[in-house]
């Protein structure tokens, strides 16, 4: 478990799903992508954790939620391979969707000239258990996806987890 140096009252966790990376093929390549950016917006990150697609996802987002996270980021498994089976391995926890996340995320890349990006299955919701809540947001598995997904999340992320934690929108006076 890594955490920032600088301690954010908003604890993020980091799950990148890939049965190559969590096999010792390859390193993880997105994981850490989402740590530097999340540390950089302030936030205390747990991760990345590596595992394999499909139930072991399940397991590191209740691991998550055990650990108090306000959030987890997912990279990877968000496509049409038989293997991708993170947003089944998320649905089942969500109490309740966010569509606009995952809805923004797709048309970002859409947006910078990435036709792929609408194939993506990712999904964006908040898992409600033992008084606690939690948003989860899978992104896709690439680097690139990943910081467009970021750019995304960015001036949003800290946000929906005051709303959360039953804060109220900024008011400007």
């Amino acid at each position: 478990m890594t955490e920032s140096r600088e301690r954010s009252p908003h604890r993020v966790a980091v799950v990148t799903a890939s049965n190559r990376a969590a096999a010792g093929v390859y390193p993880d390549r997105s994981g850490p992508v989402i740590v530097e950016r999340l540390r950089d917006l302030g936030f205390t990150v747990v991760g990345p954790w590596v595992v394999s697609d499909g139930p072991p996802v399940t397991a590191a987002l209740l691991r998550a939620h055990g650990e108090g996270a306000d959030a987890v980021l997912t990279t990877g498994g968000t496509g049409l391979t038989p293997q991708d089976r993170t947003p089944e391995a998320t649905r089942p926890l969500l109490s309740f969707e966010v569509p606009g996340i995952s809805e923004a995320l797709r048309a970002a890349g859409r947006d910078k000239g990435i036709p792929t990006a609408i194939l993506s299955r990712g999904l964006a919701g908040v898992v409600e258990r033992d008084g606690h809540s939690m948003l989860v947001v899978n992104l896709p598995g690439s680097r690139g996806g990943v910081r467009d997904g970021m750019d995304v999340l960015a001036p949003v992320l800290r946000h929906a987890v005051d709303q959360m934690r039953g804060g109220d929108h900024p008011r400007s006076e």
